[in-house]
């Protein structure tokens, strides 16, 4: 029978103390290390390392990027943790052209600024010249063109604020499909039909509309496009319900209904 071999209490001693002296060595590591970083992030904080490098600037079409950062009111010798993200996007918010904006850190000094402008939905003529207008009804006086390319609607006859801002807030509910079909918008009011309008479309009709649920009822003008013949040329009337009238036997085609 084998004897098992015995391994006395001094033998052990010295491989005890030097795994405990390890173990002692890693404990003084490890805090040594959050020691050095703890030192390194309140140098860090306190030096011009934390000061803002770079803005970002996403989403802007209309406004350039040093009009949002003046906006913004940040500037490189600013300590990014000294930015209060929710004021800044608060301040941007308030703007005509901007209808949300989203403000975050990038470390280690970089300021991400994220834009959602309101959506150009037509425009306005003096003249010669040509305003934009944005969907919450803001004319960019300051942006003029002397030349119209048709990426959006012209808004004709809109001599009241108020009722611009009615249709163009209906103009930025439509689908851009739709909204591409349409050329110009006049306003026609009539002494007991403020909200009365006419619409000439791109691919050659026209329609008789009102502002008020706009969005809503141009959702059947494809529908009631495809049901009529190729040649036919009229007037859509568009409102509680929907028929073509045509120009060449002045008679109204058939009523449709809305999810036709």
């Amino acid at each position: 029978m084998a004897q098992k071999k015995v391994v006395s209490i001094e033998d052990r001693i010295p491989k005890l103390k030097q795994a405990r002296k390890k173990k002692a060595n890693r404990r003084l590591l490890f805090y040594l290390s959050i020691f050095f970083i703890l030192i390194s992030i309140i140098v860090y904080l306190q030096s011009p390392l934390s000061y803002i490098r770079t803005i970002q600037v996403e989403g802007n079409s209309f406004l350039q990027d040093n009009e949002i950062v003046k906006q913004a009111n940040l500037t490189d010798n600013k300590n990014i943790w000294t930015i209060d993200t929710d004021a800044v996007e608060s301040i941007l918010n308030d703007s005509p052209i901007i209808a949300s904006a989203k403000v975050s850190r990038k470390l280690p000094w970089t300021v991400s600024i994220t834009v959602e402008e309101y959506e150009l939905v037509g425009y306005t003529q003096k003249e010669s010249t040509y305003y934009p207008v944005l969907g919450n009804g803001t004319t960019l006086q300051s942006m003029a063109k002397k030349t119209y390319n048709g990426d959006a609607p012209l808004l004709k006859g809109f001599n009241k604020e108020t009722y611009l801002h009615r249709l163009t807030n209906e103009m930025e509910k439509l689908p851009e499909t739709i909204r591409n079909l349409i050329s110009e918008v006049h306003w026609t009011p009539e002494k007991d039909n403020n909200d009365k309008m006419r619409l000439y479309m791109n691919d050659g009709f026209i329609v008789d509309a009102r502002i008020p649920n706009f969005a809503d009822s141009m959702e059947i003008y494809p529908s009631i496009v495809s049901q009529l013949e190729e040649e036919s040329e009229g007037i859509i009337h568009i409102g509680v319900g929907a028929y073509f009238e045509s120009f060449h036997n002045g008679k109204k085609g058939q009523e449709a209904e809305k999810g036709d």
